[in-house]
């Protein structure tokens, strides 16, 4: 049987990056040996460790490096450390690079609260046991890119912070596509979160949604709700939720808020997904939803799972392994039922572990799946 090769770029970054990416590493590496695939696997730096190297929050040669790969998996980028760096220098806009140039508009951010983690969500267990959310955010568009943005200064020692909320119909209608899609392979629900009533880039918004579902989408559920109803919502009842879909600003913010309902940011990968390229592959970034983390950085505490789920999502998504990531998936649970826990998520009774640790375990559950 012929291997199909299928580069993987790792980008750890800065924090606790560099040691969730070594497990995601371990793992793509028992892969090759053990599934007969041939990732072939390089590590570039990016965000704080690229300007502490080379001055700049990712380099050329890196960032056409992502452009030639199959899948990128990153770490995490930024870190007090780099706090007082002009804004366009700080480590954050490697990511914001990649989202931007790759042409990276939408992001898949599952909720999953996990059987043997009900506990560690700070809600009642009736109210996340069971919760399995979606929230699709559009990631190139809105008040993050739209121009004119800046600080100006203006009479009388003041000052001026301008940043532009724009979204087009093709724009909206591209996301929305995603979202509708994936709501027909999940439970045909999708709620579309916006402000239209105070925003006329909200009334766009919830109006081109609607025209799209009424083109070419008619068998599947959608509702409108205002964001700020949403986030109210997701407190008070967080399984109503199938798909939500948001702009790149309250997609944000909610995506956050529902990711906590599970309990850790440690457990929730996240993928970024952009249009097709000339040979038909599919530009991605995969990554955890947690930040860098500093204050626990070099301690070998940090929760692996995030960024080894956002593997799971890469081979789902990226690299047509549909079967290794429900692997993946499995081995996760396994070790959760195991009792196994990183710092972020123990519990009493239970196992705490390290980063490491994890990882192996994770590993170990793969090895007895295989038999």
């Amino acid at each position: 049987m012929v291997k199909k090769t299928r580069k993987i770029l790792l980008l750890p970054g800065d924090g606790i990056g560099p040691e969730v990416i070594a497990e995601v590493k371990k793992i793509l590496e028992w892969m090759n040996k053990t599934k007969s695939l041939d990732f072939v696997l390089s590590q570039e730096l990016i965000g704080g460790a690229s300007i502490d190297a080379n001055k700049v929050p990712i380099t050329d040669e890196v960032f056409y490096k992502s452009l030639e790969s199959d899948a990128v998996i990153l770490g995490a980028c930024g870190g007090p450390k780099w706090d007082n760096l002009e804004f366009s220098k700080k480590p954050e806009r490697a990511l914001l690079k990649l989202r931007k140039e790759l042409k990276l508009f939408a992001n898949l951010r599952p909720a999953i609260c996990f059987k043997q983690l009900v506990d560690s969500s700070t809600l009642k267990p009736e109210i996340v046991s069971g919760l399995d959310i979606m929230i699709v955010r559009e990631l190139t568009g809105g008040i993050y890119f739209g121009e004119p943005r800046g600080i100006e200064p203006m009479e009388n020692n003041q000052r001026k912070g301008i940043n532009t909320h724009t979204y087009t119909t093709s724009e909206i209608q591209r996301i929305a596509r995603v979202a509708f899609d994936l709501a027909k392979k999940r439970r045909n629900k999708v709620t579309s979160c916006e402000k239209s009533n105070v925003m006329e880039a909200g009334v766009l918004w919830r109006e081109e949604v609607q025209i799209l579902k009424d083109k070419e989408f008619k068998k599947v559920d959608l509702n409108h709700m205002l964001a700020d109803n949403c986030a109210m919502q997701l407190l008070r009842n967080p399984k109503q939720f199938d798909v939500i879909l948001a702009d790149n600003l309250f997609g944000d913010m909610l995506s956050d808020e529902a990711a906590m309902l599970t309990g850790s940011l440690g457990l929730l990968p996240s993928a970024s997904l952009g249009i097709k390229d000339k040979n038909g592959r599919v530009r991605s970034l995969y990554e955890p939803v947690h930040g860098s983390a500093p204050d626990i950085e070099g301690k070998n505490i940090a929760n692996p799972i995030a960024t080894i789920l956002s593997l799971s999502m890469a081979l789902r998504y990226s690299l047509d392994l549909e079967q290794e990531a429900d692997l993946i998936d499995k081995a996760v649970e396994q070790v959760l039922d195991n009792g196994l826990r990183t710092k972020d998520i123990i519990s009493p009774n239970k196992k705490e572990v390290s980063t490491s640790v994890m990882g192996d375990a994770i590993i170990n559950e793969l090895s007895k799946n295989l038999h």
